[in-house]
C-alpha cells in the first residue's frame, strides 16, 4: 500500500513505460484495496496526461479480472475532466454481462461518478442496457440521476427489459 500511495503522489512524473510495472503490481495485488489505488488513482492520473488507451484496451481483454477492472477504473479522472465517454463505454459494454462482482461494481462506480457532471451521457448509455446490467451496476449508475430517470431505469431493470430501444433518445 505504501508503494501504491507513493506512486499516487508521483503520478505526474510517471511515463507510459511505467505501465508495465503498474500492471505487474495490479496482478500481484489481488485485492481491491490496492488495485483501486493503482488504477483509479495512479493510472487514472496518468490518463490525464499520457496516451494510454491502447494499454487500457488490452487490459480490458485480459484473463485477470483485476486487470480488466483496472481498465475501467482508470477512466474515473479522465471522464471527470471531459475525456471522451466512448472508450469507457466500449470496454464496459464488453464486460457488462460478466458475473464477477468487482467488474460489475467498477462499471457502476464509473457511471455513478460520471453522472455527477455528465448525466445525459450516462443515461443514454445505460438505458438500452438495463436488461444486461447487474443490480450493483444499476444501483450505482442511477445514484445521481434525477428521480424520473432513475425510476425509469430501475423499473426496466427489474422487468428485465431495456429502458429505451438502442439509439432512441432518452
Amino acid at each position: 500500500m505504501a508503494a501504491a500511495l507513493i506512486l499516487e503522489l508521483r503520478a505526474d512524473d510517471l511515463r507510459s513505460e511505467d505501465l508495465s510495472l503498474i500492471e505487474r503490481l495490479i496482478r500481484e495485488s489481488r485485492t481491491w484495496a490496492l488495485v483501486d489505488v493503482l488504477s483509479g488513482d495512479v493510472v487514472a492520473e496518468m490518463g490525464l496526461h499520457l496516451r494510454i488507451r491502447r494499454t487500457l484496451d488490452r487490459w480490458a481483454r485480459d484473463d485477470d479480472f483485476w486487470v480488466r477492472r483496472s481498465s475501467l477504473l482508470a477512466e474515473l479522472k479522465p471522464l471527470k475532466f471531459g475525456a471522451p465517454f466512448e472508450p469507457f463505454a466500449r470496454r464496459a459494454d464488453a464486460m457488462l454481462d460478466e458475473t464477477e462482482f468487482f467488474i460489475r461494481k467498477a462499471i457502476g462506480w464509473v457511471l455513478r461518478e460520471t453522472s455527477k457532471t455528465r448525466p445525459d451521457e450516462v443515461y443514454r448509455w445505460i438505458a438500452p442496457r438495463t436488461h444486461r446490467a447487474s443490480g450493483v451496476t444499476m444501483r450505482e449508475s442511477v445514484k445521481y440521476l434525477d428521480a424520473t430517470r432513475a425510476e425509469r431505469l430501475m423499473r426496466a431493470y427489474k422487468e428485465g427489459r431495456p429502458a429505451v430501444r438502442p439509439y432512441a433518445d432518452g
